[in-house]
């Protein structure tokens, strides 16, 4: 029902401003754009490395005054129009190395392309707060990504915003690292990248996935490129 929802309430707006003066009914209808977040739920990992994910879609969730409110396929969910734009996002609420079951149930449920979904999310192969956006590719380390493409039924061909949060010092289990919270120097750091990750989506949403990619990742491509990931403990 809420699909449904969703299109009658967007409908009289993309009549207005988008549709073709063909009357074919087919160009008339434009297609969201999903953006998924991973993350863990609950006030214990508020804030953690593993919650940037988390942190980016409410960013831009508040950027584009979107209420995420709604619990809708294992997930926190909302819903709202970016440049004359349909846009979904998605908190899924299933502890992150789950995440597919929501993410692939949303994906589905509106019938999207995998190009029209975007995923964010921690990266320890990234310095701290530097962002890549790409238009595809593997999990690495990550398992709540492997749970997305596993429920993308193994379609590696949606979008992913990393947020790199570093590397774990020394002999540090991963697993301890990414649910530690940043000190303060981290901190910074990510907020900094979460604002340009709002833009960025927004960008996405604008120019598309591939032209978002190129410009985004040229401005991050030297960012933080002395840093010392082991300070950021």
């Amino acid at each position: 029902m809420m699909r449904g929802k969703l299109w009658v309430r967007l409908a009289p707006f993309l009549s207005k401003r988008y549709v073709s003066s063909s009357s074919s009914p087919s160009c008339s209808a434009i297609q969201p754009w999903l953006f998924v977040g991973l993350g863990n739920p609950g006030e214990k990992y508020q804030s953690t490395r593993h919650n940037v994910g988390f942190d980016m879609i409410d960013a831009f969730a508040d950027s584009q005054n979107i209420s995420l409110t709604k619990n809708h396929f294992k997930a926190l969910f909302g819903e709202g129009m970016v440049d004359g734009v349909p846009v979904l996002l998605a908190k899924p609420q299933t502890y992150i190395n789950l995440s597919g079951e929501s993410a692939g149930a949303l994906a589905a449920y509106y019938k999207l392309p995998l190009h029209r979904v975007v995923v964010a999310y921690d990266d320890t192969d990234l310095p701290c707060g530097v962002l890549r956006l790409q238009p595809k590719g593997g999990y690495g380390r990550h398992n709540g990504l492997k749970s997305v493409i596993y429920h993308f039924r193994k379609n590696r061909e949606f979008g992913r915003l990393r947020i790199g949060i570093g590397r774990p010092p020394g002999q540090m289990d991963p697993k301890a690292f990414v649910l530690q919270k940043f000190n303060k120097t981290g901190r910074e750091r990510i907020d900094s990248a979460i604002k340009e990750g709002a833009d960025i989506l927004k960008m996405v949403v604008s120019k598309g996935l591939t032209e978002a990619a190129r410009v985004a990742n040229v401005d991050q491509k030297y960012k933080h490129l002395v840093s010392h990931d082991q300070q950021l403990l």
